[in-house]
């Protein structure tokens, strides 16, 4: 872990693109609950309505004839758990997120959930320390290549969709989802779901702040190894 001195902070500002004038919002969103302090569940809430509707804009102005399905599918991948964990690993955001003691042994820095909620964090805290127009602008630049790439169509289902009618096409018997654990208060809670299913003697367990998060995690990590054409 990379302590956030002032030097440390300046190269995680130059990799996401923006400086922040109130340098205390951005240590806020890198805060995870599990550490004493202000932590960053509030500016989550924020940052995870700003995303979704700036990309719910700029998709309804990029595809102007499709359906309000295949736009809400496309904003879907785009703003997904697994796509916002990778934009935090490409911002090397693990290396500077404030944990708890027992996040940071269980490795905390890495788990796709927290990576997920502090890309979120950082967009509500970008918000609050400029405007709609300079935090919708950063966005866009951030999802810029994969705007550039997306395409309507089925590719674009969210992946329980995918591996239900994947199992459906080879009359496989469809996985079943089980919540195994929720931790967190009613309005902040983390839900650990177990998927058992045909593809694999693997045991796969997924966490995520919602059971939808978790299950679609799940069948992500099914659909890889269909993928990987391993059963």
């Amino acid at each position: 872990m990379i302590r956030n001195t002032p030097e440390a902070l300046q190269r995680l500002s130059k990799r996401l693109g923006y400086t922040f004038k109130d340098e205390s919002l951005l240590l806020q969103a890198l805060t995870h609950r599990s550490a004493k302090g202000i932590h960053n569940e509030r500016l989550e809430f924020l940052g995870d309505s700003i995303l979704g509707f700036v990309i719910a804009e700029r998709l309804f102005t990029q595809f102007p004839k499709e359906s309000e399905g295949d736009l809400t599918r496309m904003r879907s991948s785009l703003v997904r758990g697994v796509t916002l964990a990778q934009m935090a690993r490409d911002f090397k955001l693990g290396e500077h997120l404030i944990l708890g003691p027992g996040e940071k042994k269980s490795g905390g820095h890495r788990r796709d959930s927290i990576l997920e909620d502090a890309v979120e964090a950082i967009i509500g805290a970008v918000y609050l320390d400029a405007d709609i127009n300079v935090t919708k602008q950063l966005v866009l630049t951030w999802f810029e290549p994969r705007l550039a790439q997306i395409k309507p169509g089925i590719a674009q289902k969210d992946p329980k969709t995918r591996l239900q009618e994947h199992l459906q096409a080879r009359k496989i018997p469809l996985p079943q989802y089980e919540v195994v654990d929720i931790k967190g208060q009613s309005h902040n809670q983390e839900f650990t779901v177990k998927c058992t299913t045909e593809i694999t003697d693997k045991e796969i367990i997924t966490k995520g702040t919602s059971r939808r998060k978790a299950e679609q995690a799940a069948a992500e990590k099914v659909l890889e190894i269909i993928n990987n054409g391993s059963k």
